[in-house]
């Protein structure tokens, strides 16, 4: 139900980024079009302009049609059918290009109306810094009529110039769209991973619990017998089979419930309990393991209820004690603090232990996750105490935090909402 859930979220973010991309491209597109229509307008009118300005102070009248011809995107051409002089069509071209905000290179070009020839050319480049002077041959002749040519070499540049905007959008938005196909790919391959991580330590303790099993049988039938009894020392051995066994299956279980809870959350059986009694029947549990240790509870009401799993509370702390005696150096000293704050009650395990380095602070609930330091290799473990304790106050919604104590050891504080 996840995966075609993840699968379906995936599809549709590829589809929404995808139609947005392409809709931009086709609004750029659009863009474009209309840029290119309004440089064609733009020039048509200057060259109207331009082509009246010619025919004023001449014999010959402006024809009624319309004498600019627009034979390609950028390239026009203007019959006059009169005689002008090239300095004077120069300068009205740059002059009425400019008031068109025309900024583009250009070339112009002046034919010959009779034989279609060449008689003059120049480009003209808004980049130049220096206008240098030319010595211009052009043939007059009374009877000769000319028309002229405007090409524009860089209009496509120009246009993409102007719509800068719509290319750096078009830009943001594939990069989105290639980082979001990367993060997937990435999330795609870490969810394998983190399913092939899944089954091997499914595999690897269904099949550490027969071995188990028949260990444990076998060392208890073996305690049973009178020769190990009557033998002190084989006595003891027997013992210490039986009781790592024990330990080693405590740890597989742990690591099989919570590989079940990556598949379904773990199902809790919500009741309103005392606080304190739990902990105090949690207290003597532990101090079976550790008689060693000195665990005290500060409170001002022993009335205080909250609504919870009675089971995976005392698990949870079970494992907070479990946790600060076995990575403390001297004789363990908790502080179970609980009180009420604002309708929150707040339950802070404080002890004497060798603390937590700041920089692995974040880490210290992370499923896996055991943090390098002086009782990291005395204490065995999988690193799954902390995650199962966080794991448990999610379902339940309640806040835990940790700090460091100013002196030594750690503090970990659960907030949970008070019900009078």
């Amino acid at each position: 139900m996840k995966i075609n859930k993840l699968n379906s979220i995936i599809l549709l973010g590829l589809v929404a980024i995808i139609s947005i991309l392409v809709a931009q491209l086709l609004w750029t597109k659009e863009a474009f079009t209309l840029e290119q229509k309004k440089l064609s307008q733009k020039a048509n009118i200057a060259l109207l302009e331009v082509a009246r300005k010619l025919y004023e102070g001449k014999d010959h009248e402006a024809s009624c049609q319309n004498p600019v011809q627009k034979i390609s995107n950028d390239y026009y051409i203007v019959n006059i059918q009169n005689d002008f002089e090239p300095d004077i069509l120069e300068f009205y071209l740059r002059s009425e290009f400019k008031k068109m905000n025309i900024t583009t290179d250009f070339e112009y070009a002046v034919y010959n109306c009779q034989s279609d020839e060449m008689v003059y050319g120049k480009y003209i480049s808004f980049s130049e810094k220096e206008k240098t002077k030319r010595t211009v041959s052009f043939p007059k002749h009374k009877n000769l009529v000319y028309y002229f040519a405007i090409r524009f070499p860089n209009e496509t540049t120009y246009l993409f110039s102007s719509m800068r905007f719509w290319f750096i959008l078009s830009i943001a938005l594939i990069l989105i769209l290639l980082i979001y196909v990367y993060s997937i790919f990435t999330l795609l391959q870490q969810k394998k991973y983190s399913e092939l991580q899944r089954d091997f330590i499914n595999n690897m303790t269904h099949e550490f619990k027969t071995p188990l099993s028949s260990i444990l049988i076998a060392s208890k039938y073996l305690s049973e017998q009178n020769p190990i009894k009557d033998d002190k020392k084989l006595h003891t051995y027997t013992n210490i089979i039986i009781n790592q066994s024990h330990k080693l299956n405590n740890h597989i279980e742990k690591i099989l419930n919570i590989a079940k809870s990556d598949y379904a959350p773990l199902e809790l059986k919500k009741e309103m309990v005392l606080i304190v009694p739990i902990i105090e029947e949690t207290i003597e549990n532990i101090q079976l393991k550790y008689p060693e240790a000195f665990i005290t509870i500060e409170t001002f009401s022993n009335e205080y209820q909250i609504e919870t799993d009675v089971f995976h509370f005392s698990n949870l702390v079970y494992n907070l004690l479990d946790n600060a005696i076995k990575y403390c150096n001297e004789k363990p000293q908790i502080t179970i603090g609980i009180s009420n704050e604002n309708s929150v009650i707040k339950m802070a395990f404080s002890d004497n232990g060798i603390g937590i380095s700041p920089k692995n602070m974040s880490f210290v609930f992370d499923k896996f996750y055991r943090a390098q330091n002086e009782k990291s290799n005395e204490v065995n473990g999988f690193g799954l105490g902390l995650y199962y304790v966080k794991e448990i106050c999610n379902l339940h919604n309640w806040k835990i935090k940790v700090q460091n104590n100013p002196t030594n050891g750690i503090t970990i504080t659960l907030s949970i909402p008070y019900k009078k």
